[in-house]
């Protein structure tokens, strides 16, 4: 299943339940009308090009060809910058950023079911993981 629009907006009680753990300070890929906190990077933004350093990040990528460049930003940014970074990511388990970035995580959770984002009909025709990369202490 494909679609033209790659952003799939989270549910607002997925992205609750998270931030009571995480405390978000930080959505650096979201249109204006869907970003979950108050400091937030729009694509004129370019949250990409952005530092994400010392934030508490709560990422919900566009689900097209960019995402590799996501996870490798989320990964580094934590690696490098002190950034907790959370992403809400299609389970693509088979992929190569998956390989090259997901599995390098502090952890990933695998949520039971399929998520139905906001604005959407049906449930998400894919599974989806939740990654963390947690700062060098």
């Amino acid at each position: 299943t494909s679609s033209d629009d790659m952003t799939w907006a989270t549910p607002k009680e997925w992205f609750d339940y998270l931030n009571l753990e995480f405390k978000f300070t930080l959505d650096p890929c979201c249109v204006e009308a869907t970003a979950k906190c108050k400091k937030f990077f729009t694509p004129a933004e370019d949250g990409l090009s952005q530092s994400w350093q010392d934030e508490r990040v709560f990422m919900n990528p566009p689900y097209g060809r960019d995402i590799p460049k996501w996870l490798k930003k989320a990964y580094e940014e934590a690696r490098d910058n002190g950034a907790l970074v959370v992403c809400f990511v299609p389970a693509r388990v088979d992929t190569e950023w998956w390989h090259r970035y997901a599995v390098k995580a502090t952890e990933i959770r695998f949520p039971i079911g399929r998520v139905k984002f906001e604005g959407a009909e049906n449930m998400a025709p894919f599974p989806v993981a939740v990654i963390v990369f947690r700062p060098k202490i």
